[in-house]
């Protein structure tokens, strides 16, 4: 059964003038797709002709964004001794050993990224059908599992974008919000897109990037020029 949408939606429509934008167009145009009373997320979904069922086809990492999120992260920090303090000075909201074991085992996950250093990752294992679900267990690919903690909390804090593609190839990250300026939406972008080409598998073959949208929480989605955003290295 078809969604169907409201009049608002409609209206929204017919500010696409485009049946395909480029990268600069698009986040001068999803600034006027804004209709709601909050600052609306800006949403970049990528779809890759990659094969997740293969390792080496797994996309998976994060990348600083240059403008940030413009959402404020609360870091929460699973280490001890010298670290756990090496964590505290670089601004993690949530550090130690047994209180955060304990407030995940409590099902309070009152955080948006989870560091650890490698040593505590062990503890961690029997929880994975907690965090696991919501993207929120240790990776060393996105650089949540490491000794240099203080790098990690920084990072985390300055705007850092984990993703990681669906069985399906596709991948949907916010890259902003729609009060940036047209400039800072453009570069945040561009840095993920070129972040993404960057990791493309020597196995993968035929077009790499099949489609791309730009949009808001709430609006239609502007649809990317493959062909330019293939040329972002």
């Amino acid at each position: 059964m078809a969604k169907k949408h409201g009049k608002r939606y409609a209206e929204l429509l017919k500010k696409i003038d485009k049946d395909v934008y480029s990268l600069k167009e698009a986040a001068e145009k999803v600034k006027e797709l804004k209709s709601a009373k909050f600052d609306e997320t800006v949403e970049l979904a990528l779809r890759l002709g990659v094969d997740p069922r293969h390792a080496d086809q797994m996309i998976r990492g994060s990348v600083v964004l240059p403008h940030g999120t413009g959402k404020e992260v609360k870091v929460a920090v699973l280490a001890k001794g010298e670290k756990a303090e090496e964590a505290k000075a670089a601004g993690a909201d949530i550090v130690g050993e047994d209180e955060v074991l304990d407030m995940i085992q409590n099902g309070n996950l009152d955080f948006d990224i989870l560091i650890a250093t490698p040593d505590m990752m062990g503890k961690l294992g029997k929880f994975g059908r907690i965090l696991g679900p919501k993207g929120l267990m240790p990776n060393p690919k996105t650089g949540t599992v490491t000794m240099d903690v203080a790098k990690a909390v920084q990072n985390a804090k300055a705007g850092q974008v984990n993703f990681r593609v669906d069985k399906k190839g596709n991948m949907h990250v916010g890259i902003g919000k729609v009060s940036f300026t047209p400039e800072a939406i453009y570069e945040n972008a561009k840095a993920f897109v070129e972040k993404i080409n960057k990791m493309k598998p020597a196995s993968a073959k035929g077009r790499y990037i099949q489609s791309g949208a730009l949009s808001l929480t709430m609006s239609p989605s502007l649809k990317l020029d493959v062909n330019e955003l293939a040329e972002y290295k």
